[in-house]
């Protein structure tokens, strides 16, 4: 539940990324996090364009975000190190981006490089687990999805 509620997804969106997580080597709750991390929205909310992830969701899916110099409308596209991240001009004017650009809900993470004056984010390299910005007990969310799937 919390997990859902901190990166505004659905059960279904969950389900999918556990089950991928759970196919890669490694510690499957690890990996889930850094797929979690790795969606274009909580990147966009977490670079501070947006002041929650639903409305970096809905920049996302309203065109005002460009990767790479594209419009992108998929909120789900995983982003890899040195891929960047701008704001639409269109999007500089909405009073919701402005007031989170000035006073982002969360501190920009070290794996996040930010322009103030271009409006671009760029990703530097993977972010690891440990640098979720909220508590969350990983194990648990890998034992109720595996006895779920």
């Amino acid at each position: 539940q919390k997990l859902r509620f901190n990166y505004g997804l659905g059960e279904k969106q969950i389900q999918r990324l556990f089950r991928e997580a759970k196919r890669d080597r490694g510690p499957t709750g690890d990996k889930l996090l850094e797929l979690l991390e790795r969606r274009l929205d909580n990147f966009v909310f977490r670079a501070g364009f947006a002041p929650t992830a639903v409305a970096a969701r809905q920049l996302v899916r309203h065109k005002h975000v460009l990767l790479n110099g594209r419009a992108v409308n998929i909120p789900s596209i995983r982003i890899r190190p040195g891929d960047r991240i701008q704001l639409a001009e269109r999007a500089r004017r909405i009073p919701v981006v402005v007031e989170a650009l000035v006073e982002p809900a969360l501190t920009r993470p070290e794996w996040l490089v930010f322009d103030e004056a271009a409006f671009v984010a760029t990703m530097t390299r993977t972010p690891s687990p440990d640098e979720v910005p909220f508590p969350v007990d990983v194990q648990q969310v890998v034992e109720y999805y595996a006895v779920r799937l």
